[in-house]
Parts: C-alpha cells; sequence; structure tokens
C-alpha cells in the first residue's frame, strides 16, 4: 500500500468535494433524487475495506458513523443506505443514501435507475451546509 492516493477520475467527475476529513475526503454525489454522500479513504491501490489496516479500518468506522448521524439528523430519511460496491469504480469508497418512502427507486436498490440530472451549484452547498453543520465525533458513544 503506498501513499500516492489519487481520486479516481469517474469519482471527481460524478461528486463534488465537500471536505478532507482525517482518512476521507467526503464527497456529495451529483445526483438529484437523492441525498448522497461518498467517503473516499485516501488510500492508494486499495479497492477493499479489509486491505485497510487496524488503525484506518477504525478510522474509516468512526467517519462513517458521523456522516450517518448527520445524514439521519439532516435529511430524516426512511432509511439511511451504506454500501461499498466497487463492481464499476474498484477505489474504495461507501456510499451513504438517504432514501425515503416514495422515492425515485423505492423499495429498490438506487444502483441503474434513470439519472434525473445533477445538482445545481446552490443545491449542493445546501446539502453540504446541511450535513456539515451537524457532524460530530461521536467515537466515544
Amino acid at each position: 500500500m503506498t501513499n500516492d492516493f489519487v481520486l479516481d477520475p469517474r469519482l471527481e467527475a460524478d461528486t463534488w468535494a465537500v471536505a478532507e476529513w482525517p482518512l476521507s475526503s467526503l464527497r456529495l454525489m451529483d445526483h438529484r433524487d437523492y441525498p448522497w454522500f461518498l467517503l473516499v479513504p485516501r488510500r492508494a491501490d486499495v479497492t477493499e475495506l479489509h486491505q485497510l489496516d487496524a488503525a484506518d479500518a477504525a478510522q474509516v468506522l468512526r467517519e462513517s458513523r458521523m456522516l450517518a448521524r448527520a445524514m439521519e439528523q439532516a435529511f430524516a430519511p426512511s432509511a439511511l443506505n451504506v454500501a461499498k460496491l466497487g463492481n464499476i469504480v474498484g477505489q474504495l469508497h461507501l456510499h451513504h443514501v438517504a432514501r425515503f418512502k416514495g422515492d425515485a427507486a423505492w423499495p429498490g436498490p438506487v444502483w441503474g435507475t434513470p439519472h434525473p440530472g445533477g445538482l445545481e451549484r446552490h443545491e449542493a452547498e445546501e446539502r453540504m451546509g446541511r450535513v456539515l453543520g451537524l457532524v460530530v465525533d461521536h467515537a466515544d458513544r
């Protein structure tokens, strides 16, 4: 494992940069239908969670919990889907998708559903602000 991390160009093209956390880049998916964030651990040549060392694995879990809790507060979803897929983009990244009964894909998965278009800058900034305003490190809870 090297430290020569470069964000996969497909992730860069499909997301908005939100923040740099201790381990991961926080990104917002450019998708109008769902509040959808990604955590991308800044580790080169890592495609699977089990390839992270113990400290990085614990850190990505801590960051995922912080993000999930903030998203629950910000959006009050019916369900919060957290997933690691990697079928199309191999670089390790964790999806956090707020789902709502009656949304465009409910109750099925969001993967492969029609894409209604991207977010306007003000929409992306609003989603980012809602989540970042609620992020608290709950590591001790």
